[in-house]
């Protein structure tokens, strides 16, 4: 009867989850080989739809149908509408790599602590700087300055830590030496250089874009650790004091688990976690050279000079 029942458990067990199942190919120096070219792409949206309720998975089915729906009220090539939703839709479907499957577990949200699926609540003070940051967005923006990072092609909001699936740009390509890993991002371009010597962080005076990370392996479980964050990027309403700890586990062939925590006790009202599969895909991936293109930023300006003559009239 024991025999039996844990075979149930085994084959019930979703494969992305089955850490141990899986020995990774190893590096020359004996490291876990997670090296190559993964994308995150999935339309498993971060936080439970609230029509959900308390419902952590889907079925077979179900995730059918959300993947059908999904693909349906996504298409950018749709003509239903008044002319407003036309354009708001931007681009054609053709430049858009979103994915078109939920996660391989069918959890109904990335976010797998809280159990709720849900984020936990932003502190007063990190509700009051949400509120500034969309207030001055509102306004006519005086210079670049103003404007979101992303438009100012500095850093991509999906870049990490932690690494996030957005519309595009999905692909990140992992590079392994004995005392260094390189995470390449196809968005903004950026590259992650995490030390794997245990040298520890650096002074917290000393702070950027992306942090200071740490990384070491336990078994087979890649864990960076990154701190210094200089504020100026705010992931669901974090601020400097972001802490946020990854996970790295191959656990096939062409699946790594990528797993991470979010620690802010000056944003966030309790610590958070999430799970995403990272899928190997074909490259190379190609250089993003934001600002050869970057003409939006030139008519966002332009657009803010235009409401500043209306509202001085």
């Amino acid at each position: 009867m024991k025999r039996t029942l844990l075979a149930f458990v085994l084959l019930a067990a979703p494969a992305f989850a089955q850490k141990t199942a899986y020995t990774p190919p190893r590096t020359p120096d004996g490291q876990p080989d997670i090296g190559g070219v993964w994308t995150n792409a999935t339309i498993t949206p971060l936080e439970r739809p609230a029509d959900l309720g308390g419902k952590q998975f889907f079925t077979k089915e179900e995730a059918a149908a959300y993947e059908q729906k999904t693909a349906q009220q996504s298409n950018r090539d749709r003509r239903d509408g008044p002319a407003e939703a036309d354009v708001t839709r931007a681009y054609n479907e053709a430049w858009w790599d979103r994915g078109s499957k939920v996660v391989p577990t069918l959890r109904t949200s990335l976010i797998v602590d809280p159990p709720t699926g849900r984020l936990p609540a932003l502190t007063p003070a990190a509700q009051e700087a949400a509120r500034r940051r969309a207030e001055a967005l509102q306004r006519p923006a005086n210079g670049p300055e103003d404007r979101l990072i992303r438009e100012r092609c500095i850093v991509g909001d999906n870049v990490g830590p932690p690494m996030m699936p957005s519309a595009y740009n999905n692909n990140f390509q992992i590079f392994q030496s004995a005392n260094y890993i390189a995470i390449l991002s196809e968005m903004m371009h950026d590259v992650r250089i995490i030390p794997l010597d245990g040298r520890t962080h650096l002074a917290s005076n000393l702070r950027s874009w992306l942090g200071d990370s740490r990384g070491r392996w336990d078994h087979n479980t890649l864990i960076v650790e990154t701190t210094n964050f200089n504020g100026k990027i705010s992931f669901r309403g974090s601020d400097e004091n972001l802490r946020v700890v990854e996970r790295f586990t191959r656990t096939a062939p062409d699946l790594i688990l990528y797993e991470f925590r979010i620690e802010d006790p000056t944003a966030f009202t309790a610590p958070w976690s999430a799970e995403v599969p990272l899928k190997a895909t074909k490259g190379p991936i190609y250089e993003y050279a934001c600002h050869e293109g970057n003409y939006g930023m030139v008519g966002l300006l332009s657009g803010a000079r235009a409401e500043d003559g209306k509202s001085s009239k």
